[in-house]
């Protein structure tokens, strides 16, 4: 198909603000990133604001970059860690004077996390503001100003620029998350940020020309606790796939075990502790049915949900941590059964995974363990694969060996029935926000 040929003065000029953006790897960088592969083929000129210096777990090795006064990502682990672990023992100082000083260090460690998480609202990705904030007032006075600041969250500390940027832009505010579940079920996010999230949030929509959000439950969510939003100015458009992620070739899984595949970080909303218990009753129950079975993870796995890894390599588990993304797109391909993860939190009946998309796309079936909600509706409505709740470990390893039997007997699919995939490809998503683009767009 030919593309369309636009008039030059047709363009509108968008301004993609953005903390995560490559090098910087998961799966918060797609959304923004596609966009400004896709957008120009819709007559917009995006340019990108990130962040120079992120303090960041992961990286997958003519933009506009601020710096940022954050302290690396293991200093931030290390202080959060010992503000919400456990106090040490005081009796022990009086016996030892190493343990004394190592006692000393830990408690001012957690008094600076615990400090730390009071001041850093809404979320410690403030410190990037300063120089955010410079770059962004730089950018709104040069002669070819941008008509559309885009904002894409989480962290959410990035639209506070939305009071600057509306000064001589059009603001759209974009949720790939909900911000009232990120500042209760991620990581490093204190009570003050409970607190006082709710007024920050509704000072800066109403700043906004227009609001996205990744899920219509997230929309409903927003239109329901802000009730100045106009419901024509929030719209939701969903994460997608872009085929050129994909292997051209997508292998035969092995005939000789039968390999489930996992691709994304492990943290308290998409816990694995369901599924490792469901191995566990699957090998004491069927060892030799259980012996047929691998399951491979790759991504980062949180410290809090490490312990639920605890000898799982002998039920099978294979752990390959943060991979490129190519690679782990490529195992996925090359497995009997892909995975998908969302525990039973609150606020997770209002979301699901970016991965989703790709994993339809993928064409592999795919095991769904999710509450029931937005994922387990967006699963069955495009036919994917089976759906478990997420700690029912009984049902779990029921599910798992009723596969395995299926394998063994030589009727196993290696192509899922997914339909109706073609809404999520993400050339298709950018049109969606091009339009919205224009819609709000100042002349």
């Amino acid at each position: 198909m030919r593309e369309q040929v636009r008039n030059p003065a047709d363009t509108v000029r968008a301004l993609l603000v953005t903390y995560v953006f490559p090098p910087v790897g998961g799966a918060g960088v797609a959304r923004t990133l596609k966009l400004a592969k896709f957008l120009p083929a819709h007559g917009i000129e995006p340019a990108v604001l990130t962040c120079g210096n992120p303090s960041v777990p992961v990286y997958d090795e003519s933009l506009l970059r601020a710096r940022t006064f954050e302290p690396a990502y293991s200093a931030k682990r290390a202080v959060w860690g010992q503000a919400l672990g456990p106090e040490p023992r005081a009796i022990k100082p009086l016996l030892d004077p190493g343990a004394f000083f190592g006692s000393l260090r830990r408690r001012i460690t957690a008094r600076v996390g615990g400090l730390a998480r009071t001041a850093l609202v809404p979320d410690p990705q403030i410190l990037w503001q300063p120089h955010a904030q410079l770059v962004l007032a730089r950018r709104l006075l040069s002669a070819r100003r941008d008509q559309v600041v885009f904002i894409s969250g989480p962290p959410f500390s990035q639209f506070l620029l939305a009071p600057l940027a509306r000064t001589r832009a059009a603001v759209v505010l974009d949720y790939r998350d909900e911000w009232v579940t990120y500042r209760t079920t991620y990581e490093m996010m204190g009570r003050a940020a409970a607190a006082f999230g709710p007024a920050l949030e509704r000072t800066v929509l109403r700043a906004a020309s227009a609001v996205t959000t990744a899920t219509e439950a997230f929309r409903d969510r927003l239109l329901a606790d802000f009730p100045f939003l106009e419901p024509a100015r929030v719209h939701a458009i969903p994460n997608g796939y872009d085929p050129d992620d994909f292997p051209l070739a997508r292998p035969a899984p092995p005939a000789d075990r039968f390999v489930v595949t996992y691709a994304g970080t492990i943290f308290k909303l998409t816990s694995a502790r369901g599924l490792l218990g469901a191995l566990r009753r699957l090998r004491r129950d069927e060892p030799e049915l259980a012996r047929s079975l691998e399951v491979h993870f790759y991504g980062r796995i949180v410290d809090t949900e490490l312990d639920s890894f605890a000898g799982s390599d002998a039920l099978g588990v294979v752990r390959h941590g943060y991979v490129e993304k190519a690679e782990a797109t490529g195992a996925l391909a090359a497995s009997h059964l892909a995975l998908c993860l969302l525990d039973d939190v609150p606020g997770a009946e209002r979301i699901y995974p970016a991965k989703v998309f790709e994993l339809m796309a993928l064409g592999r079936p795919c095991l769904t363990l999710a509450p029931e909600g937005a994922l387990t509706r967006l699963v069955r409505a495009h036919r994917m694969g089976p759906v478990v709740a997420p700690r029912d470990e009984v049902a779990i390893a029921s599910a798992l060996a009723d596969t395995l039997r299926r394998f063994r007997a030589g009727s196993w699919p290696l192509r899922s029935e997914a339909t109706g995939i073609e809404r999520y490809h993400r050339r298709a998503l950018a049109g969606e926000f091009a339009a919205i683009f224009r819609a709000v767009a100042p002349p």
